[in-house]
């Protein structure tokens, strides 16, 4: 069974996306296209990526406009088939639903606070924390605008289930193997301290995709994953 685990393809082209994306897919349910490499080579990076296997595609593209504008995107977007596609929860309550209403077969997913972000972080924007405090108050706003998933830290993963009960998805970034490199992430935790947290999907990257064989450590954190389930039951 496949990790639930999206791998973040920041690749620097589309023939190294596309060679990560193969060496994963046996061994995690999905992987990840960010704005950078979707602004590139466009609609056509999510064929490639999911070529002829079963891996589901979550399109992070992170929209936040006005509801008419992000309705108009998520409809365009809604013709690749993502499994999730996500949109910002700062947006407000009707932007999300745009979107939801837009894409109906695609997961909305909305992101609560940014894990590059610490407290001083917010207060500099402008927004009450601490950072707990603000991705609860997104998280109950973007779940009543119909969003079915939502994107926070693995630090406030249980606090997030607890709020929004179960049967909403939770996406974890911010995850990193024992002894990574935190790279520009600022709330972090590892594989199974998020699992352990609540997390249903967890977003790792370069501990993968930085690896001298990117499918040989999807298949160690997999593993690893899976003993750590065995253990807890």
């Amino acid at each position: 069974m496949a990790a639930p685990i999206a791998v973040a393809i920041d690749a620097p082209d589309i023939e190294t996306a596309a060679r990560w994306a193969s060496a994963v897919a046996p061994h995690v349910s999905t992987v990840k296209v960010g704005l950078e490499l979707y602004l590139r080579y466009g609609p056509e990076v999510v064929a490639t990526l999911r070529g002829g296997t079963k891996v589901s595609v979550f399109l992070d593209l992170k929209l936040h406009d006005i509801p008419a504008t992000v309705a108009g995107a998520a409809r365009n977007i809604a013709r690749l088939k993502p499994s999730i596609l996500t949109v910002h929860a700062a947006g407000g309550r009707d932007m999300i639903a745009a979107a939801v209403e837009a894409a109906p077969d695609t997961a909305i997913a909305a992101v609560t606070v940014l894990t590059s972000l610490d407290d001083a972080a917010l207060e500099g924007v402008g927004m009450r924390g601490p950072s707990l405090d603000a991705a609860r108050r997104l998280a109950v706003l973007a779940v009543e605008a119909g969003a079915k998933a939502l994107v926070c830290s693995p630090q406030e993963a249980a606090s997030l289930r607890a709020e929004v009960g179960p049967g909403i998805t939770l996406i974890t970034p911010g995850v990193r193997p024992a002894g990574a490199d935190k790279g520009d992430q600022a709330r972090v935790a590892t594989p199974e301290q998020a699992l352990a947290a609540g997390a249903d999907l967890l977003v790792i990257g370069r501990p993968i995709t930085r690896a001298a064989d990117p499918g040989a450590a999807a298949a160690s954190i997999a593993a690893a994953l899976r003993r750590a389930e065995s253990a807890s039951a």
